[in-house]
């Protein structure tokens, strides 16, 4: 019975092990050029490299170092020169992979993908604890599939995408918003210099018409002036002096009948 339990254990530890190396031959058997090209293009890929750990096909907890290595080497599987018959697709899933690398070197932007995968952690767990007071409020048992550890992961892996892709989402928005507020004071900035130049174009007018109206003025009273100066004085009549008529000669007056 004592030599039973010790193969036993063997056998599991044998098993354990073969799983994990079937594991890494199916996750290498992805690292094909092809593959990879594939997999970074892929429908919906906008929102999906946006998460730099699924880009390089890494965990959130792995080292700098362990994180180097992974995207050297698929730095090469995608690098357009290793793939002359897909050179455009190549160098796109080439830039992919060098954009999660800076964003995940750099610690500041690395700190702020951890922010996101911790937030997606507590949203799954509270997600979870729904799910079981649900279940236990309902006399069921409180069993989920998120108990299973490779199930947990992929609803943190999957919550963290969500999250990615809300704050690329919101940061969209925020720059349509942006860019129309600037679009609105350039409108108001273009409407405010025009009234400007219409002002000045109306200032300049009317100050030259005004120039032109005193010079016309003066040349008006300048006309006028020399008018009655050269214009005769003119003289009375001897018959027009008193305004009465003399009666003409031999002409009386006859006096009324009676």
């Amino acid at each position: 019975m004592s030599s039973t339990v010790p193969e036993v254990a063997k056998d599991e530890a044998f098993d354990k092990f073969y799983n994990e190396v079937k594991q890494i031959e199916k996750r290498d058997s992805v690292l094909t050029p092809k593959q990879q090209i594939e997999r970074l293009l892929r429908s919906g890929s906008t929102y999906f490299n946006l998460n730099p750990f699924e880009v390089l096909q890494v965990d959130p907890e792995t080292s700098l170092d362990d994180i180097k290595t992974k995207y050297r080497r698929l730095s090469i599987l995608v690098h357009p020169d290793k793939n002359q018959d897909d050179q455009e697709r190549a160098q796109s899933a080439f830039e992919a992979v060098n954009k999660a690398w800076k964003i995940l070197e750099d610690p500041e932007t690395r700190a702020k993908c951890m922010d996101v995968v911790e937030e997606a952690t507590a949203k799954t767990d509270i997600n979870i604890a729904e799910k079981k007071k649900k279940l236990k409020k309902e006399g069921k048992p409180n069993r989920v599939d998120e108990d299973d550890p490779q199930k947990y992961k992929h609803a943190i892996y999957a919550m963290t995408m969500k999250l990615f892709a809300d704050m690329e989402r919101k940061r969209r928005s925020q720059e349509t918003r942006d860019m129309e507020e600037r679009k609105r004071k350039r409108e108001e900035e273009i409407d405010m210099e025009e009234k400007a130049k219409i002002e000045k174009e109306w200032v300049k007018n009317f100050e030259e018409s005004r120039e032109q109206r005193a010079a016309s003025w003066k040349n008006f009273q300048t006309n006028s002036s020399k008018k009655t100066k050269d214009s005769p004085t003119p003289t009375m009549s001897s018959s027009s002096g008193s305004g009465v008529k003399k009666p003409k000669k031999n002409q009386y007056i006859s006096s009324p009948k009676t």
